[in-house]
């Protein structure tokens, strides 16, 4: 059994979500002590649960331990299946980060899997659902993974209530990918629920006003959701890099324009592969490739870092790191599919 101190790094929910799905798609059983030891509420929170209950459906996995508070699980893998599952992380928990662990074994399975998910679409720390879909999703299918998702229902801190519809084929085989491609131009969706029309204007003005080098085109999107939020996300294309912010009481639209845009650019001229979100959403599906994978990004943020120590635990994979403003990541990737 591979034991795993859940305190290590950065010490939370992604060190737990990514131990399952590693053990999952490896067959090897996981001991994740400490998790979240040196959080403000220590041990397992609602959203965990959601993963891990997500995950363990989709493997047929016994698991010890799963409870609100609980410091230690151990995870036993079976073999993965697909199916419809539905969950709800509570709250405005994360979907996009219980989807992340979700996603992974789900490609190993021999049918599709359908998973309808109730939670936060669109909260602070995590991959927004436009990015979700527009950045991760795409750049997945680059490598031959296909997933398809639909958005039901908008879901903002703190009530959250959002509903989406995740299909995710079977995977033969992953395909390399090259990062040869250039930024031609940019698309965005402003998302508004619950508050004036106009915020969601000017947001996209400052966007048009700050972005000056490429094409674009921003658009409106307006819901009822149960909490009032406001957000916005960018992506490049045919080069696919993604930037997003959320609005926040007491700060003004042209200050979210301003500063999504300057994200989006500062990625654009840096001449990175990927962005920051993207780099550790996408280790984990190069690490089982069976291709040796080059990428170039700014910074290696702290959920990457924790991938790539699980790399080793989980598949005895050592990933190269080097450069100070720019990082250069080198992946041998090992054939799992």
């Amino acid at each position: 059994m591979i034991e795993i101190d859940g305190s290590y790094g950065e010490g939370g929910g992604q060190m737990l979500r990514m131990s399952i799905a590693f053990s999952s798609i490896t067959k090897k059983p996981v001991r994740i002590f400490n998790i979240r030891a040196n959080r403000p509420n220590p041990g397992l929170r609602n959203q965990h649960i959601a993963s891990i209950e997500t995950v363990s459906k989709i493997c047929n996995a016994n698991v010890k331990g799963l409870k609100i508070g609980s410091s230690e699980i151990e995870f036993y893998p079976r073999e993965i299946e697909g199916g419809e599952y539905e969950f709800d992380v509570g709250t405005a928990g994360s979907i996009a980060l219980v989807l992340q662990a979700c996603i992974i074994p789900s490609i190993f399975a021999e049918k599709e899997t359908k998973l309808i998910l109730k939670g936060g679409t669109d909260v602070r720390w995590a991959p927004p659902w436009d990015y979700f879909k527009n950045v991760f999703l795409e750049i997945l299918r680059k490598m031959g993974i296909e997933i398809y998702g639909k958005l039901h229902k908008r879901g903002y801190y703190p009530a959250g209530g959002g509903k989406v519809e995740v299909i995710i084929k079977p995977c033969k085989e992953i395909r390399p990918i090259y990062f040869d491609e250039k930024v031609e131009e940019i698309e965005g969706i402003v998302n508004i629920s619950n508050l004036p029309v106009q915020i969601a204007e000017r947001i996209k003005k400052s966007v048009e006003e700050n972005i000056k080098d490429f094409p674009k085109n921003i658009r409106i999107e307006k819901y009822e959701a149960i909490s009032p939020g406001v957000g916005i996300v960018l992506w490049s294309k045919p080069k696919i890099l993604g930037a997003d912010c959320l609005g926040e009481k007491g700060r003004r639209a042209e200050e979210i324009g301003e500063s999504v845009s300057k994200k989006i650019l500062e990625e654009i001229y840096a001449n990175v592969d990927l962005d920051e979100k993207a780099v550790d959403q996408i280790i984990p599906f190069l690490a089982i490739s069976g291709y040796k994978t080059c990428f170039k990004c700014k910074k290696i943020s702290n959920h990457a870092t924790t991938e790539l120590f699980l790399l080793k635990k989980f598949l005895d994979l050592d990933a190269k790191v080097s450069g100070n403003d720019i990082c250069e990541v080198e992946i041998n990737g090992k054939k799992l599919l």
